[in-house]
């Protein structure tokens, strides 16, 4: 990929040459379609595809290519051109998913901004969501029939970026201190003995890390010195801020120290403001923080483990006083979405990394990380973590929330009777707590299982444990918890459960504004548009949205999963 310097002092060259000379494997020109928004953004997709097929490359928006003198050929893009938004409509439309970065380059000429958009290599072949794609080969895109899709998914093979060889002796990179940082963290995570009696040197190339004499960047992202991670990994960072709002923050400290030291130094931080409290219930005797700590270092290994570090950003942890968000650089990868993270199969972005860590008993083979930090944060009444893809970002929240003994003491007490509570167990009742009533859909999406499995799991709860009880019948079947169990760990004061409002006069707002919307441009509602409208949860709006088609043939909706919209038709139109 070509620097914003580079392409700044090849236009220079486009004086005396056109800028189809100037391209190559890894760049291109191209002129911006100024009459239709829909064509320049295919566009964009289509060579975001190709670049991506072709090994990654630069492309450049706002240059017309077959013309010479700078003023002629530089163009420029429209004022009203949005990067976010571009990334987006890239990322939404191709398979796999690419997510490019975009740069704005000023210049004096044509609008007096040209358009960059960077493209990592990956794991070709890549098509848009149609299946259609290209492929880059020399100064062309070609399309990526059967014969060259053989070709390129025998001849690429995947790739991963924490793989790959730094040039070196090994032993320049290392750090004795993040040596010592790991053994540390494996010992109490119960690694092999006789992986951990290995010297420094055996113990690194144990893990797979050094090959043909070099040292991969898995390996100085594990036991590298800064001056490494500097030089060979320059987008690795990480950042954590102490907020006193959404805007202002009271502290800040940066680092690219090997991961074990940083996520060590971020925990140190984190837990100055996480003071342990101990709480009486009967016979049981709590402590407890605001954040379990085993959630906070499975949401930091996380973070860094899955974060694409080719991407310019740092891994951010931003401490409120009322939560924690923890955002690293790259979207979900693999068809992981927040919709099924909680039993999709494991998958990983930086293999070579994850791998070394495995071996370590750092991380878990079986995608447990995610379970292990839903059900820490469930046992104490807690909400569970919020795990959702913000632009080319993925983004956990965890929320304080006050500790429900009572809750905590109930789960103490099932498990000593040898009827230990599942992540589907735990999600229903403290929903259910809060909530009063789930039917199976809105359920099915809660525990993100089919319906068929949520209605095993509901009779299950209803007849073999006698946790809760149904009413209504057919599609209108719903349960609620025993009255019990409500009196024993009622939630309902949870701020959740107050943002309620009738439920027909919900539908009747919603049904409303798609009328008023039926039409325009923007003629649908998404599920965070409806909560905005309702103060329902997301859930509880699939069950408010399910009931509104079955008795209002003219609301229908379109697509699937986190990507449903709702519109309000009618047979003229």
């Amino acid at each position: 990929m070509r620097t914003l310097a580079e392409i700044s002092n090849l236009l220079n060259d486009l004086e005396y040459k056109p800028a189809d000379d100037l391209e190559d494997q890894d760049l291109d020109f191209k002129e911006w379609d100024q009459h239709s928004r829909l064509e320049a953004v295919a566009k964009v997709i289509e060579l975001a595809v190709c670049m991506a097929n072709g090994g990654g490359g630069t492309v450049v928006f706002g240059v017309k290519d077959r013309v010479i003198g700078r003023g002629n050929a530089i163009l420029g893009i429209p004022p009203e051109i949005d990067r976010n938004s571009l990334m987006k409509q890239v990322y939404d439309s191709t398979d796999p998913k690419i997510s490019p970065e975009f740069e704005l380059l000023p210049v004096p000429e044509g609008s007096g901004r040209l358009l960059i958009m960077q493209i990592h290599s990956g794991n070709p072949p890549y098509t848009d969501t149609s299946g259609l794609g290209k492929i880059r080969i020399g100064k062309d895109c070609k399309p990526l029939t059967g014969t060259i899709r053989k070709r390129v998914m025998a001849e690429t093979g995947e790739s991963d970026f924490s793989a790959e060889l730094i040039p070196g002796r090994v032993e320049t990179h290392i750090s004795p201190g993040a040596i010592e940082a790991v053994r540390k963290w494996a010992e109490k995570e119960k690694a092999p003995e006789e992986l951990l009696a290995l010297s420094d040197s055996d113990l690194v190339g144990s893990l797979n890390l050094i090959k043909n004499g070099q040292i991969t960047r898995a390996g100085i992202l594990i036991f590298g010195k800064e001056t490494s991670l500097k030089d060979y990994v320059p987008n690795y960072r990480w950042t954590h801020l102490r907020m006193k709002d959404d805007t202002e923050y009271s502290d800040r400290t940066d680092g690219n120290e090997a991961i074990i030291i940083a996520i060590d130094r971020i925990f140190d931080r984190i837990m100055a403001d996480n003071p342990l409290t101990t709480v009486i219930h009967g016979m049981f005797h709590f402590e407890y923080r605001r954040y379990p700590e085993v959630v906070l270092r499975e949401g930091l290994m996380n973070a860094f483990c899955h974060a694409d570090f080719r991407i310019g950003s740092p891994i951010m942890i931003k401490q409120f006083p009322d939560r924690i968000e923890m955002t690293n650089p790259g979207g979900f990868i693999d068809g992981i979405t927040p919709e099924n993270i909680l039993h999709h199969g494991p998958v990983a972005r930086n293999r070579a990394l994850v791998d070394a860590l495995l071996k370590l008993r750092l991380v878990n083979r079986s995608n447990l990380g995610i379970t292990r930090m839903y059900k820490e944060m469930l046992i104490e009444g807690k909400e569970p973590p919020n795990i959702d893809e913000v632009g080319n970002a993925v983004k956990i929240i965890l929320k304080g929330g006050e500790f429900s003994s009572s809750f905590r003491a109930f789960v103490e007490e099932e498990s000593k009777l040898g009827k230990g509570l599942g992540i589907d167990h735990l999600l229903i009742l403290r929903y259910l707590a809060v909530h009063r009533e789930i039917d199976t859909k809105t359920a099915a999406y809660l525990i993100q299982r089919n319906e068929r499995n949520t209605l095993d799991i509901l009779h299950e709860m209803e007849h073999d444990r006698r946790f809760i009880e149904h009413g209504g019948s057919g599609r209108s079947t719903y349960w609620s918890l025993l009255s019990s169990l409500h009196r024993i760990f009622d939630l309902s004061g949870h701020p959740d459960g107050d943002k309620r409002i009738d439920w027909e006069a919900a539908k009747a707002s919603v049904l409303s504004v798609l009328r008023k919307r039926r039409g325009t441009k923007e003629d649908s509602l998404t599920n965070e548009d409806i909560r905005a409208i309702t103060h329902l949860d997301r859930y509880r709006v699939l069950r408010l949205m399910h009931e509104l088609m079955e008795e209002n043939d003219h609301v229908k909706s379109t697509r699937k999963g986190r990507w449903t919209r709702y519109l309000y038709q009618t047979g003229d139109a």
